[in-house]
C-alpha cells in the first residue's frame, strides 16, 4: 500500500475512532427510560448516567493530550482505544445502578483521551495544507454527523434489542479501530524526554471537572445557588493555582506560550460559542419533536438524516474547496451565520408546527452552515502549533467545545425551563407551554452562534488561500 493511501486509512481509523465517542455521547440520551426502569434509577439519580462521562471527559482532555505529547501519540491513542472498549463492556454488563455509574466515568477518561489525540494526529499525518484541510473536512463531518446519527442508532438499539447494546456497539468498532490502526497508524516520533508535570495535571483536571459539574448542576441547583456559586469558585481559584503553578514549573504541562498563539485561542473561543450553538439543534429540536410533535425515538432519528447528509456533502465536497480558495475565516465566518439563521428560524417553529414546513428547512441551513464552520475552526486552531505541541493543542481545542457543550446545554435548559414555566403560570396550554421554551432555546443557540461569527470575523488572523483553484479542484476529487 503505497504512502498515501496509508495516510488516508489512518485517518479513517482515526474518524472511526473518534465516532465512537461522538456516537457515544448522543446514543445514551434515547436508551435513559429503558435503563431506569430496568436497573432502578431514581428521577434524580439518571442524570448521572450522563453527568459521570461529561465530568470526566471534560476533565481528562487537556492530561490526555499533554500524555501523547510526552508518551507517544499512536500508543496513548490505541491504549484508550483499548480502555474505551473495555468500559464499554463494563456497562453494557453493569448489574445496577452504581456499577453503570462508575463504568460511564471509565468511559469518559478513555474517550477524553481518544477524543484529543485524534486530532492530533491527524495534524501530524497531514504536512500539505491542502490535504490538511480535506482531512479536517472529513474529521469534521465526523464529529458533526455523529451527534444526529446518536440519535437514530440509539432509538434503533434501545428499542429492537434493549438499552445493553447502545454500549456493546463500541466492543466490534473498539477492535476494529484497535486492529486497523496498529497497522495503519504511523509510529510515534522520538518522545520528548522531560517529566510529566504532576501538580500541574492535578490541579488543572481537579479544576476542569469541578466546573463541569456546576455547568451541568447549574440548571437543578440554580445559577446563584450557594453550591453552585461554591463549586465554580472553587473551579476558578485552582485554574489560578494551575497558572501560578505553570509560570514557575521546570516542565510545565501547559507552557504559558500557548497563550501567545492568537490562532489557537480564538480559535478556542469560537469553537466553545459553535459547540454551545449545536447543542441547541441536537437538544431542543430533539425534545420539540418528540414532547411537541409527539414524533417516536426513530422517528426523530430520521427527521435528523437529512441534516447528516447535507453536513455530509458540505464538509467532503466544499469545505475545504473554500478553505483552499479564501483561507479559514472566510468560510467560517459564512457557515456560523447560517448556523444563527436556522437557529433563528427554529426560534419560530409553532407548537402546530410541520416538519417539511416549519423544521426541515431550518436545519438543512444549520446543517450547511456546520459543515462550512466546523473544519476551519479546526484548521485555524492547529495552524500554528509546533509539532512537539499537537497532543496538548488537540487537548485544548476539545476541551473548549467540551466546555462550550455543557454550558450552551445548561443555559438553553435554564432559558427553556424559565419560558415554559413562566408561559404555563399565565395559563397556557401545555404543549403551547414546551414550545414557546424551546423557541426560547433555539433563540439562544442562535445569539451563541452569531457572536462565534462575529468573533472569528474580527479576531481570527486573515490566512491566505491555500492553493490554487485548478489545484484545489484536483485535491478534492481525489
Amino acid at each position: 500500500m503505497n504512502e498515501k493511501r496509508t495516510r488516508w486509512l489512518a485517518l479513517y481509523v482515526l474518524c472511526l475512532g473518534d465516532l465512537m465517542i461522538v456516537l457515544d455521547t448522543n446514543i445514551v440520551n434515547v436508551a435513559l427510560p429503558a435503563i431506569q426502569g430496568d436497573l432502578g434509577f431514581s428521577p434524580s439519580t439518571l442524570a448521572w448516567v450522563l453527568n459521570a462521562y461529561m465530568l470526566t471527559f471534560g476533565g481528562f482532555l487537556l492530561l490526555g493530550g499533554r500524555l501523547g505529547d510526552l508518551l507517544g501519540n499512536r500508543r496513548v491513542f490505541l491504549g484508550a482505544v483499548v480502555a474505551f472498549t473495555a468500559a464499554s463492556a463494563l456497562c453494557a454488563l453493569a448489574p445496577q445502578a452504581s456499577a453503570l455509574v462508575c463504568g460511564r466515568g471509565l468511559q469518559g477518561v478513555a474517550g477524553a483521551f481518544v477524543s484529543a489525540l485524534a486530532l492530533a494526529l491527524i495534524t501530524a499525518l497531514f504536512e500539505d495544507p491542502a490535504e490538511r484541510a480535506k482531512a479536517m473536512a472529513f474529521y469534521g463531518f465526523v464529529m458533526s454527523g455523529g451527534g444526529a446519527a446518536g440519535v437514530l442508532l440509539g432509538g434503533v438499539l434501545t428499542g429492537n434489542l434493549g438499552w445493553h447494546w447502545v454500549f456493546l456497539v463500541n466492543v466490534p468498532l473498539g477492535a476494529a479501530v484497535w486492529v486497523i490502526g496498529s497497522r495503519a497508524l504511523p509510529a510515534d516520533r522520538a518522545s520528548v524526554r522531560t517529566r510529566l508535570d504532576v501538580p500541574g495535571a492535578v490541579l488543572v483536571t481537579v479544576a476542569l471537572v469541578l466546573i463541569v459539574y456546576a455547568v451541568v448542576g447549574g440548571s437543578d441547583h440554580g445559577w446563584t445557588s450557594a453550591q453552585t456559586s461554591g463549586v465554580l469558585a472553587a473551579g476558578a481559584v485552582l485554574l489560578v493555582g494551575f497558572v501560578a503553578w505553570e509560570s514557575r514549573c521546570p516542565h510545565p504541562l501547559m507552557p504559558l506560550r500557548f497563550w501567545r498563539v492568537r490562532s489557537l485561542i480564538v480559535s478556542q473561543i469560537v469553537g466553545m460559542l459553535w459547540s454551545a450553538a449545536m447543542f441547541a439543534t441536537f437538544y431542543a429540536a430533539s425534545l420539540y419533536l418528540q414532547r411537541v410533535l409527539r414524533y417516536s425515538a426513530i422517528e426523530v432519528g430520521l427527521a435528523f438524516l437529512p441534516t447528516c447528509v447535507v453536513m455530509a456533502y458540505v464538509s467532503l465536497r466544499w469545505s475545504s474547496r473554500l478553505v483552499g480558495r479564501f483561507g479559514t475565516r472566510t468560510p467560517l465566518v459564512v457557515g456560523l451565520a447560517m448556523v444563527a439563521a436556522g437557529l433563528a428560524l427554529l426560534a419560530m417553529a409553532p407548537v402546530d408546527g410541520h416538519y417539511a414546513a416549519d423544521v426541515l428547512p431550518a436545519m438543512l441551513l444549520t446543517g450547511l452552515g456546520a459543515g462550512l464552520a466546523l473544519s476551519p475552526v479546526l484548521l485555524g486552531a492547529m495552524a500554528d502549533v509546533d509539532p512537539a505541541d499537537t497532543g496538548l493543542a488537540s487537548g485544548l481545542v476539545n476541551t473548549s467545545f467540551s466546555l462550550g457543550g455543557a454550558l450552551g446545554l445548561a443555559v438553553l435548559v435554564s432559558l427553556s425551563n424559565i419560558r415554559t414555566a413562566h408561559l404555563t403560570a399565565v395559563g397556557t396550554d401545555p404543549a403551547a407551554a414546551l414550545a414557546g421554551g424551546y423557541q426560547w432555546g433555539f433563540a439562544g443557540g442562535a445569539v451563541f452562534a452569531l457572536v462565534a461569527a462575529v468573533v472569528g470575523g474580527l479576531l481570527l488572523p486573515r490566512s491566505r488561500a491555500l492553493e490554487s483553484p485548478a489545484a484545489g479542484e484536483e485535491v478534492v476529487a481525489a
